[in-house]
């Protein structure tokens, strides 16, 4: 039995009590917490998998398009076309609490509102594929940041579900276990006190009622 290293009394008695009690009703708050960071962790892990595979799709698709405008055009010339990009792009980075997470968000914003500043070249000296390339890798740019939130934030969730389980099983397997173990033991202690205690009573009273019996037959005129 493993039992807390204190003293039998009804003080501590009371005082483990309440922390059982609070033992308890915070093992049961970590339990639902687990439930439920299991739950959103589940349906990002899938919300990420068909992500994942959406942007390997058109990434696989961009690179196409790159490499057959390489094969229409020179070195040098992709080179120059790329050289100087006229569009600038700004990442805000925030965060969101779930469920005490930090899930990180991004946001993103460019220079200029012209979707036709992220071509840094002319049309005339360029092919269409290095067009439709570009187009591509732009409209991928929110769905990769989106990708990389959820990556993020299932490898935060995936941290913080460890950290409750390790928790809840600390909580049902070692501490709640211990407080009632030794909740039982200075029961049970201060029960057989009560007892002997009794029992010191009861031979304290027989003495005295045989003293006094004693007392009555050597002088029976006193009261």
């Amino acid at each position: 039995m493993a039992v807390l290293n204190v003293n039998p009394t009804r003080m501590e008695l009371t005082r483990l009590k309440k922390q059982l009690t609070t033992a308890v009703r915070g093992h049961k708050l970590l339990k639902d917490k687990r439930d439920e960071l299991m739950r959103q962790y589940l349906e990002l892990i899938r919300v990420n998998r068909k992500l994942r595979e959406e942007v390997e799709n058109e990434i696989a698709e961009a690179n196409s398009y790159f490499v057959r405008a390489s094969g229409v055009m020179s070195k040098e010339s992709l080179d120059v076309a790329l050289l100087c990009p006229k569009q600038e792009v700004y990442l805000e980075v925030d965060t969101k609490n779930v469920m005490s997470v930090e899930i990180p968000v991004f946001d993103v914003t460019t220079r200029t509102s012209d979707n036709s500043d992220i071509y840094s070249y002319g049309f005339a000296s360029t092919s269409f594929e290095l067009d439709a390339a570009i187009d591509k890798m732009n409209a991928l740019l929110p769905r990769m940041l989106k990708l990389a939130e959820t990556e993020k934030a299932t490898q935060r969730m995936a941290v913080e579900i460890e950290k409750t389980r390790r928790r809840v099983n600390a909580l049902e397997h070692v501490m709640i276990p211990r407080y009632r173990d030794t909740i039982r033991m200075i029961t049970e202690k201060l029960e057989e006190n009560d007892r002997s205690s009794r029992a010191r009573l009861m031979k304290v009273k027989d003495m005295m009622v045989k003293q006094t019996i004693e007392n009555h037959k050597n002088n029976p005129d006193t009261i």
